[in-house]
């Protein structure tokens, strides 16, 4: 398995907000870790929540003597929720900041998926790109309930930026779980929404089927993200499972 993580500050942003952090080593009773985050708050609050999240999650983790990774990862993310929703209630500069996060691991032949928000993770299967998560977002949950259609989301701008779930935006928050055979991914890509506005599916799976190498890909997708005007941060973790070492 090779793997590469990138972020990037975008064109129009002053400020990153987005966090991210890649790790083949033991983290508690994890063989690996993967985790993207995307703050969102004003005057450093968004940077702030989302460093802060994935930090706290990984303290959680590293703590935590569950055997089974998916009662680790949600006691995590829950109990780091509640850090940062007291965070932003004591403080006044933080208020109303929270961050979408995404986390993966491989574990006994699964691929194991957590996420909160609209920051994805992709799969490539049989040379296909699938999108594993579900957006926690205004728009994406009308489609889901059959209020809009898939093609009219450009009709909704004011919209398709808000998300209906943040880790720290509430007391409680709800994680969505997702449990994928290991051996039917060739590849992985994890990212937030600086990508996923830019560029298609399609793009994008283009871009994950070329043959280039990992980081070769993450890169591509950052500078084509970019080219389309890097309207938000760009953050990704690109993952092969096909290779066992790159030059």
């Amino acid at each position: 398995m090779i793997f590469y993580a990138i972020t990037d500050t975008g064109r129009e942003r002053a400020t990153n907000q987005d966090y991210v952090f890649a790790s083949d080593a033991e983290t508690g009773v994890l063989h690996n870790l993967f985790i993207v985050a995307d703050g969102m708050g004003g005057h450093k609050a968004g940077e702030y929540a989302s460093e802060n999240t994935v930090k706290t999650v990984l303290e959680e983790i590293r703590s935590k003597k569950e055997e089974e990774p998916v009662a680790a990862i949600e006691k995590a993310i829950s109990r780091t929720n509640q850090v940062i929703y007291r965070i932003a209630s004591e403080d006044e500069s933080k208020a109303g900041m929270g961050t979408t996060i995404v986390v993966a691991t491989v574990f006994d032949g699964h691929l194991y998926v957590a996420n909160v928000g609209d920051s994805r993770l992709y799969v490539v299967e049989e040379d296909h790109l699938r999108q594993v998560t579900k957006d926690h977002s205004v728009v994406e949950e009308l489609i889901r309930r059959g209020a809009i259609k898939p093609s009219s989301t450009n009709l909704y701008p004011d919209y398709k930026h808000k998300i209906t779930r943040a880790v720290g935006a509430e007391p409680d928050v709800r994680v969505d779980f997702f449990d994928v055979p290991a051996s039917d991914v060739q590849q992985v890509l994890m990212c937030t929404d600086g990508l996923t506005n830019m560029l298609s599916d399609e793009e994008i799976e283009s871009i994950m089927l070329s043959d280039e190498k990992v980081k070769q890909k993450a890169e591509m997708l950052v500078k084509r993200a970019n080219e389309k005007g890097g309207k938000d941060n760009i953050t990704l973790i690109a993952i092969d499972y096909r290779c066992e070492d790159e030059d």
